[in-house]
């Protein structure tokens, strides 16, 4: 059985292990470190990696029927998107909060979109210092349009799973938003403006 010598001890040596054999000494094979080949992250595997990329290449299918067809940028339609689910006006910073998107981007969306007259402010009763946003019946007849071309997209998507992966996918993606504390539904979402 080969013996394990330390470099050291053998002169013109590098550190490190070597193994004394019949035929002579020779290096050690290198042993894997453990925590070297955990720390090494296989991106495409990586599941917060696989949800972005795939949010990404989902969004940008969706948008070429919002962008070539009606002008619209990913942050406009995510405030029609919003506006429209409620029904009701909400204030700037709640469709930041629902959408994922910078303050930021949500008000330059909302400058575009009320330069077309497709959204407009109100005045919130509660506090008149504050101004809540809803579509104008230019914005909701655009929005009334749109909705049925996304779903079909949205199905065309979904058309590599059948209707049993659909509904898993559908309660996989549910268990993840709801360890995340994310709100899940219109309904939810309507109940308040604290998201």
């Amino acid at each position: 059985m080969p013996k394990a010598l330390s470099s050291k001890s053998l002169p013109g040596t590098r550190s490190g292990s070597l193994l004394r054999t019949r035929s002579g000494v020779r290096p050690a094979p290198r042993q894997a470190n453990p925590a070297e080949k955990r720390s090494r992250l296989d991106l495409f595997r990586f599941v917060p990696f696989r949800l972005n990329r795939l949010a990404a290449e989902v969004s940008a299918a969706l948008s070429s029927e919002y962008q070539e067809r009606y002008g619209l940028d990913i942050p406009e339609w995510r405030v029609l998107a919003t506006l429209g689910f409620r029904n009701d006006a909400c204030s700037a910073q709640y469709i930041a909060h629902c959408t994922r998107t910078h303050k930021s981007t949500i008000s330059r969306a909302v400058t575009a979109l009320m330069k077309r007259q497709l959204v407009e402010r109100v005045e919130n009763e509660d506090d008149r210092r504050e101004f809540r946003l809803r579509m104008t019946q230019k914005g909701n007849a655009l929005y009334e349009e749109l909705i049925p071309r996304l779903l079909r997209r949205e199905q065309e998507i979904l058309s590599c799973l059948s209707l049993q992966e659909r509904k898993d996918f559908g309660r996989l993606l549910g268990k993840i938003e709801n360890s995340l504390d994310l709100v899940q539904t219109s309904k939810e979402a309507s109940k308040t403006e604290a998201y």
